[in-house]
């Protein structure tokens, strides 16, 4: 039988073992055939599924998103505006998510510089902000 072990498989995508194994388990990719001693050999064509999910993965996409993305390859109704639509959205995402850190960072800043890092613990203005039910002093 030809195809490659599932660690020849992984170090050749550059992932760990335990990394395909969820992704098989996710439908990622298909559960391989097993040889009659058991082992899980994997058909090369993986390889260059699984760089493709790694790929997708380190520009933000979530495992489902990829799912999507993996099924529209193979779908003779798909068209380029349908991954555009998708890359467009993911972009939205992460500019949301860039806001979202920025709002995170400047109020830890505002927190952060309350603070003198020194006295009682009861004194601690970064936990009474923390306490407060007035979001305005966590610097909303």
């Amino acid at each position: 039988m030809n195809g490659l072990t599932i660690g020849r498989l992984a170090k050749q995508v550059g992932i760990g073992i335990e990394t395909v194994r969820f992704y098989e388990r996710q439908g990622l990719i298909e559960p391989p055939p097993r040889t009659d001693s058991n082992y899980r050999i994997y058909p090369e064509e993986e390889v260059s599924r699984l760089r493709f999910i790694k790929k997708a993965k380190s520009l933000g996409f979530t495992l489902n998103e990829i799912k999507e993305l993996l099924f529209m390859r193979h779908d003779p109704h798909a068209t380029q505006a349908d991954i555009k639509n998708r890359t467009l959205a993911k972009i939205k995402d992460v500019k949301q998510k860039i806001s979202d850190l920025t709002r995170i960072q400047k109020a830890l800043e505002h927190l952060a510089s309350s603070c003198y890092g020194h006295g009682p613990l009861e004194d601690c203005p970064i936990l009474k902000a923390m306490d407060s039910e007035n979001i305005e002093h966590c610097g909303h």
